[in-house]
């Protein structure tokens, strides 16, 4: 048998002046190695001397099994990914905190949470797709999950929503259905993350309780800008409960404090390609800047009375209440400012659930909502592989917790002492805790009565109404994109029947985008009406509230500029408009022919961020032209610099420039369209005069033009 030729002092001398401890959260020992650095162990806590070789016997001999470190190494890397979410899969999370800025909610709830204004709740926050897959594009047309982990002092509180109030289906029992529909085909593996095929519009035109979240998807809403520009919803209608037993129904809203915004098709599609993680990359990019992401925390209150009065059935997820009929009252706000520091540790491996809420809190008879409280939890052993995933410190309460559950795979919490059952005889040091009649949670009380049945409330059967609201209440660009993404969708389903179907139940929404559908995909001839199960209402009112476009926040803070930048470029413009950016809150990147830099008046060589042909003009809310007259020259035959121009041009973005830009814009043939949207910088004081006018975020105006061609 052949020697080894490491003795026992190779770890000795590995470990030479290993004389420093830190002790670690569970009171543990760590070696530490000279120079402040930590000696790498075993997950047992042995110091490992070579992390480079496996144990063999000579340098080229076989390995032996007796490579403790080699097996736990590739162990643990075999098994280092999880299941990932059967929906919402691709997510990402931040820190931040809960706080309650009025004190409305104290005398209608018991919650805790609701009891102080000024006082801050830790809080954890998932943004996430629905349809794809973990390795999916982030700015997917698809719903944004919205879920808030609020760590209050009675337990941990879910508002598991999305950013669009409403849902596709009326029943739980649904829900697997709609899901196995709007993902890859089974027989082929795709599509991936978009709905534009057969299976998803079959399932939706066969199921009209879906024609709302169908004209909510086809909108705007599922084209975010970032998740710091969208809308929370909690969907469901919920419970508030007070000391006395008496109920009060509340939906849960999160208001973004920088405003509304989204993408157009055309972009999102193109932003896929230059950053598929562009959504992901937002949120980071403005914490770590110190700008944290911030919502308005608000809520809709309401009674029996209103509920009974309502058109539509406030158990009913596939519905909304308008908030010209119930106003949104500002009560808090979510704040949050601090990233993961392990990703798979927290945004992995949080798990949400409907069915945790504080006692305050309670549930109604939503019948979609009863099943996510069965289904969120029953999901985590799945994924997690333990029913001790509340052990996880994301998932973990913050505040004091005491049960009798003990063991089970995975157990890093058990019942110390004799006792692990309830009721016992044992006093309280020995019998661990009790039920508290005062403090504990207590269901809302209500009487109930009525046969065994499978069915829907009466009022569920009103499909379209809603729906014809929502689309009433979009601006004509918003309307347009709406019929737009109808006909992109359906143009893919290759069963010309969906096809048809589908334009069969926009005729009862509005006719004439039905009609406008109809030719987008070249029907032959309009289809009958979908019959309705309720007559529709067709004088609801418009709402407000509904629109992105008429809700534009009117400033450019939280949003970006791309300066196209070369050699030469006027130094005193440059920093007129990075001032007048920063000064408005937004943030700016230089974008340039390399990555090294560029030289300007000044003799300065400043670093640009974005190298021209791998920082496209989508990456951007506004962009600004600027280069000296030979790099433009240069640029003007630059594929990616006309790229820049011309998407920037067709998203309907605001464009500044200065005159020796022009040659850019001829190479683009652009210049004969240039509009009101373009901006010249004729001098330092125009910069402040083109980002007051990027508050409207977009110049839409153009929009027409661009479709006309």
């Amino acid at each position: 048998m052949a020697k080894s030729k490491s003795g026992p002092g190779k770890l000795a001398e590995a470990n030479i002046g290993a004389e420093k401890f830190l002790r670690g959260q569970g009171g543990e020992t760590h070696q530490i190695a000279d120079g402040d650095t930590p000696v790498l162990t075993t997950a047992q806590g042995i110091p490992v001397a070579d992390d480079q070789n496996s144990l063999k016997i000579g340098p080229r001999g076989p390995v032996l099994l007796e490579d403790f470190h080699l097996r736990e190494k590739i162990f643990h890397f075999d098994h280092e990914r999880i299941p990932e979410r059967v929906v919402h899969a691709r997510g990402f999370g931040a820190h931040g905190f809960f706080e309650m800025t009025d004190t409305t909610l104290a005398g209608l709830s018991t919650a805790d949470v609701f009891q102080r204004a000024g006082e801050q709740t830790p809080a954890f926050v998932r943004f996430s797709t629905v349809a794809g897959n973990k390795g999916s594009p982030d700015v997917a047309r698809d719903v944004r999950g919205f879920a808030v982990k609020i760590y209050t002092q009675q337990g941990n509180w879910d508002i598991v929503g999305n950013n669009i109030p409403v849902f596709f289906i009326q029943d739980a029992i649904k829900f697997p259905d709609l899901i196995h529909a709007a993902k890859q085909e089974p027989d082929r593996g795709f599509p991936q993350a978009q709905t534009a095929h057969d299976n998803f519009w079959d399932f939706i035109s066969l199921s009209p309780e879906a024609m709302h979240m169908a004209m909510w998807i086809m909108s705007d809403r599922t084209l975010p800008r970032s998740f710091r520009f969208m809308e929370g919803f909690g969907v469901h209608t919920f419970r508030l409960i007070d000391a006395a037993g008496k109920t009060t129904f509340v939906k849960f809203h999160w208001k973004p404090k920088l405003g509304l915004q989204s993408v157009v098709w055309n972009e999102a599609v193109k932003l896929n390609g230059a950053d598929p993680d562009f959504h992901r990359r937002d949120l980071w990019d403005a914490i770590q800047a110190g700008t944290p992401a911030e919502w308005e925390f608000g809520v809709q209150l309401f009674d029996e009375a209103f509920a009974e009065s309502f058109d539509f059935d406030v158990l009913d997820a596939t519905k909304f209440i308008p908030e010209e009929l119930v106003p949104v009252k500002i009560v808090g706000r979510l704040v949050l400012n601090r990233v993961v520091d392990n990703f798979f540790a927290e945004t992995e491996q949080v798990a949400f659930s409907t069915g945790n809420v504080p006692p305050g809190v309670g549930f109604t008879n939503d019948p979609l909502l009863q099943g996510r409280n069965f289904s969120y939890l029953d999901t985590q052993l799945k994924r997690l592989g333990s029913t001790n995933f509340t052990h996880l410190p994301i998932n973990a309460p913050k505040c004091p917790f005491h049960t009798f559950q003990q063991d089970g795979h995975m157990a890093m919490i058990n019942p110390k002492g004799r006792a692990n059952y309830e009721p016992n005889s044992w006093g309280p040091e020995i019998g661990g805790p009790r039920e508290s009649p005062t403090l504990g949670y207590k269901p809302a009380a209500e009487q109930i009565t009525g046969d065994k049945l499978q069915a829907k409330g009466e009022k569920f059967a009103d499909h379209y109404s809603q729906a014809r609201q929502f689309f009433v209440s979009q601006t004509p660009i918003e309307q347009t994109h709406i019929k737009d993404a109808f006909v992109f969708e359906l143009s893919k389903v290759e069963t010309p029947a969906i096809r048809a179907r589908m334009v069969s139940h926009l005729l009862n929404v509005d006719k004439t985008l039905a009609k406008l559908v109809a030719d987008g995909l070249g029907l032959a001839e309009l289809p009958k009406p979908a019959t309705p199960a309720r007559p529709v209402i067709k004088d609801l009112p418009p709402s407000a509230a509904l629109s992105i476009i008429a809700n534009g926040p009117k400033r450019f803070e939280g949003r970006k500029l791309g300066i196209l930048v070369t050699d030469g470029v006027d130094a005193k413009l440059l920093a007129a408009l990075q001032n007048a950016v920063e000064a408005a809150g937004g943030v700016y990147e230089l974008v340039g022919p390399k990555i090294g830099g560029v030289t300007c008046t000044k003799g300065m060589v400043l670093p640009v961020k974005q190298k021209i042909n791998g920082g496209p003009s989508v990456l951007y809310d506004a962009v600004a032209i600027i280069p000296s007259a030979a790099g433009a020259a240069l640029l003007a035959n630059e594929a990616t610099a006309k790229d820049f121009v011309n998407d920037a041009f067709a998203h309907a973005k605001f464009i500044a420039y200065c005159a020796d830009a022009m040659p850019l814009f001829d190479k683009a043939n652009i210049a004969a369209d240039m509009d009101a949207g373009f901006v010249e910088l004729t001098s330092p004081a125009d910069a402040e005069t083109f980002i007051a006018a990027c508050g409207e975020l977009r110049f839409w105006e153009r929009e027409a033009v661009v479709h006309a061609v």
